[in-house]
């Protein structure tokens, strides 16, 4: 009698050129030979199951099938939506977007699993499977997804004159051969052994073991990276501050990225653009950063333009996607332990298409609440464009009589 070893080696060797219904009328024809205790035998040695073969035996004494087919005619279940035909539409009234806003919909502070669906299916006399949901949600095609984060509020009616603006001083600063730079703030970051979100390669099964709490605590040191991204030479810099994110750590950052890099790079450069958001340590309406921007321009000769984005607008700042992502993207899933740490991981981020960074460490003291008098604040060369006067403006240096 052939043993189970020498019956596998031959499905093996033949199983790849056969159908599925010549595979099952073999093994039923092997069993049949094998007699009693065939069925089993076969069955471990080619994968299909007993019921299957022992279907598959009756087959044998039945009149052959025409050419191609694999069963008669007749066969199968039909499926569930013939069965139940509003199956889809019922499915699709519960998961439908336009239906969250409506207090009367029975899931709208539910989680829609295909569970919690198939459940509410059956309460409206749609019986069937969770898995059967999930199969029609991905015919329809809906999948898994997230939230993406894309809506910024109401748009301001200039908003795309004032891109315009922007892209029209950006041309001529670049045409010419001046430095054009976007700055902000990337998110401030907890410094210890805490989560970081994404994946990185690691052998199977060695995580790295992070803290299973990260609550804000003043004691916890924080790091805050400004950002400088040259428009020109794909470059950036980054300060990483220790203390706060104030305007004038915001201009410390920038004049940081001229005496490194800007004076190096741009020698015969007569101003400098800045392109900014509309809020934070460099928002519009923050006299500090003014006023500091007027001692930068003071101390390198040059007028300072700064062109700031729209309220609502800061993800469209050249910043955010061409040096932040990366530098996201490149620390992604290493705990930030210390401020070592960070600096060479933001010095570490490249792209294919030349990205360079460089970063510094920047433990200077930057206090808050720091008040600029009317006086003070009416004492800066500060030239407001035409057009939007408080989004677009030149700071220009002091003459010295």
């Amino acid at each position: 009698m052939m043993n189970t070893g020498v019956l596998k080696q031959k499905f093996d060797l033949i199983w790849p050129h056969l159908d599925e219904r010549a595979r099952r009328l073999l093994a039923a024809s092997e069993a049949r030979q094998l007699g009693y205790g065939g069925v089993s035998k076969v069955s471990k040695a080619c994968g299909l199951s007993r019921v299957t073969i022992t279907k598959a035996l009756g087959e044998l004494d039945s009149e052959p099938l025409d050419a191609g087919r694999i069963r008669r005619f007749g066969g199968g279940r039909p499926s569930l939506v013939q069965y139940d035909p509003e199956l889809p539409a019922a499915l699709e009234s519960l998961v439908e977007p336009l239906t969250r806003g409506d207090p009367e919909s029975p899931l709208r502070w539910t989680c829609k699993s295909t569970r919690t669906l198939a459940v509410e299916l059956a309460k409206q006399n749609h019986p069937v499977s969770h898995e059967k949901v999930a199969q029609l949600l991905h015919g329809m095609y809906y999948s898994l997804q997230g939230n993406r984060k894309t809506e910024e509020g109401n748009d301001h009616p200039d908003r795309d004159a004032q891109f315009q603006h922007i892209n029209t001083a950006v041309e001529a600063a670049l045409g010419t051969g001046q430095p054009v730079v976007s700055v902000d703030t990337k998110k401030k970051e907890l410094l210890g052994n805490y989560v970081n979100k994404g994946r990185q390669w690691r052998p199977e099964k060695t995580p790295l073991k992070v803290n299973g709490h990260d609550f804000p605590d003043p004691s916890i040191p924080r790091a805050f990276p400004y950002g400088i991204y040259d428009l020109g030479r794909n470059t950036g810099f980054v300060n990483v501050g220790t203390d706060h994110d104030t305007g004038a750590f915001a201009v410390a950052s920038v004049r940081g990225w001229w005496r490194f890099e800007g004076k190096r790079l741009y020698p015969k450069a007569r101003s400098l653009l800045i392109t900014a958001d509309g809020g934070g340590s460099n928002g519009y309406r923050l006299r500090l950063w003014k006023v500091e921007l007027q001692k930068l321009a003071d101390s390198i000769g040059l007028p300072i333009t700064v062109c700031h984005f729209p309220p609502g607008t800061s993800k469209w700042n050249k910043v955010e996607h061409r040096l932040f992502s990366f530098i996201s993207s490149n620390w992604r899933g290493e705990p930030l332990r210390d401020y070592e740490t960070i600096v060479n991981l933001i010095a570490g981020t490249t792209t294919a298409k030349g990205l360079k960074v460089t970063c510094r460490l920047d433990r200077r003291n930057y206090p808050v609440g720091k008040k600029i008098s009317a006086e003070e604040y009416a004492s800066l060369n500060l030239e407001p464009h035409d057009f939007h006067g408080e989004w677009n403006y030149c700071i220009r240096p002091k003459h010295v009589g």
